[in-house]
């Protein structure tokens, strides 16, 4: 085996997270801030701090665990054999995936896994280890993180000396801040955690970005590396790899390309204005969603509450949006509209999505247009405008999941064809699809429709108005008398 000195010098962050005692430890940073080879170093320290056995070795066993095997084999066990090549400590077996290092009085099995499909997981979580590196760790659900801490300190047995130091280590790029890092890391810090931030590799100065003195591993980045990878990315790109914030890359075209989130969402959560209406819009299926909102007397729309369910059928989206409305919203009138689609009847049930919200003591009625175009049009024109020195739309930090569509998660998916972008002429259904079309039909049935199909207000029956709907009768006749006024005037 080779003698060859490697050295490696820990940043500041990486220093402090080397030092930390706590069971698991995260670190979030920019692409090239050394976060990788932070980790394999620290699984390398822990081999040789572990104490030795009856047979006099340290033994100690490691999973190295990332979500699929592509990224896997050409990143992170390209990173360790960089840095721990088979010359050097030990042979390296492609079938198992496994580094085998006998070095000194150390002996370390390190074993590669990714979590692609159902038997890889059930593998690792078979698994008797010492500890784990979860490397890039935003691609893994919480699910996967809770059941690989179960296996931490099962190698090696008591009898053999058992673990001097058993952990969980972490790394990633900057995820979601509805992600379930940001809430460990940023809220709930729970016992027995700790998470790090490094600084980040560029920061905004003149409306330009320039790279941070305070950035770490320059030394180590050839000059210039995040600024001359800056031009050509899209704003939430170099926020998220070169400044190290919170958010999300979309992948696709926005449906709302005027949306910017700088300047639509608010830093602080935005209450409901006292003896203003409250309009609610409703998206109906498996996973349905609401949209809570005002209008100002200024006519600027005040986006304040969301609801956002997971495999859920109407009678909890009927429970849960009524315990809502009268918990934190009692005292105020509801104007509410919902997917048209919703009045459908299934061929063995006379019930419907309406008539189950109306059982719940929830009156929405039938938003008055299922037409794309005219439902992204109504939000689009509010988007569009200035309210006394104000857009016209403000989104209030309640609306997490809303936000993130309007901010590109709601968009047209790529078409994968050779020759330039192509995208679906429909937006994709996927978890921010939801809530946003939920927004799109509670501002047509406010009345942004009504400026879109251009419908007048002076025609003597107003198309919105506020009839008392308490039969099935009255509820028809209002339906007829929005149906004749769309077709009238559109």
């Amino acid at each position: 085996m080779s003698n060859t000195t490697v050295e490696y010098r820990a940043s500041r962050t990486l220093t402090r997270f080397h030092q930390s005692a706590a069971l698991v430890r995260g670190i979030r940073g920019p692409v090239g801030s050394g976060k990788s080879t932070g980790c394999c170093w620290d699984l390398w320290s822990r081999a040789h701090q572990q104490a030795a056995g009856p047979s006099g070795k340290r033994k100690t066993r490691f999973a190295v665990v990332r979500n699929t095997y592509p990224e896997l084999r050409d990143t992170t066990l390209r990173t360790w054999l960089d840095w721990f090549s088979e010359e050097r400590v030990g042979k390296f077996d492609n079938q198992t995936m496994t580094h085998r290092i006998n070095k000194g009085d150390v002996e370390a099995e390190v074993l590669f896994r990714a979590l692609d499909t159902h038997d890889d997981v059930k593998k690792v979580l078979s698994l008797e280890l010492t500890g784990v590196w979860v490397n890039e760790a935003r691609e893994l659900p919480k699910s996967i993180i809770d059941a690989l801490i179960d296996r931490l300190g099962r190698y090696p047995a008591v009898k053999d000396g058992g673990c001097t130091w058993r952990g969980m280590i972490m790394d990633t790029n900057s995820p979601d801040s509805d992600h379930w890092w940001y809430g460990l890391a940023e809220e709930e810090r729970p016992a027995g955690w700790e998470f790090f931030a490094q600084p980040p590799g560029v920061i905004e100065t003149g409306g330009k970005w320039v790279t941070n003195p305070e950035a770490e591993n320059l030394e180590n980045l050839e000059p210039g590396y995040y600024e001359t990878r800056v031009p050509g990315k899209k704003r939430d790109h170099v926020l998220i790899y070169y400044a190290n914030r919170y958010g999300f890359v979309a992948d696709g075209k926005p449906v709302y390309p005027d949306y910017r989130d700088d300047v639509h969402a608010t830093k602080d959560e935005l209450k409901p204005i006292a003896g203003r209406k409250i309009f609610i819009g409703i998206d109906f299926g498996r996973d349905p969603a609401a949209v809570l909102g005002q209008k100002t007397t200024m006519g600027q729309w005040r986006w304040i509450d969301e609801l956002v369910l997971e495999n859920a059928d109407a009678t909890l989206l009927a429970e849960e949006l009524g315990r809502k409305l009268r918990g934190e919203y009692a005292g105020f009138e509801f104007e509410i509209y919902g997917d048209p689609a919703g009045e459908q009847r299934a061929q063995t049930d006379s019930t419907t999505p309406f008539t189950i919200l109306r059982g719940k003591g929830i009156n929405a009625l039938p938003a008055p247009s299922q037409d794309p175009s005219i439902r992204e049009s109504a939000v689009s024109s509010a988007l569009r405008r200035m309210v006394d020195g104000q857009p016209g739309l403000l989104i209030s930090p309640k609306c997490k999941v809303t936000r993130k569509g309007m901010a590109g998660g709601y968009c047209f998916r790529r078409v994968q064809v050779s020759g330039g972008d192509r995208f679906h002429d429909k937006p994709e259904k996927n978890r921010f699809s939801h809530p946003c079309e939920a927004a799109q039909y509670m501002m047509v049935g406010a009345g942004e429709g009504d400026a879109v199909l251009g419908v007048s207000k002076d025609w003597g029956k107003p198309l919105r108005y506020e009839p008392v709907i308490d039969t099935p009768g009255a509820l028809a006749k209002h339906l007829r008398q929005r149906e004749r006024a769309l077709s009238d005037y559109s």
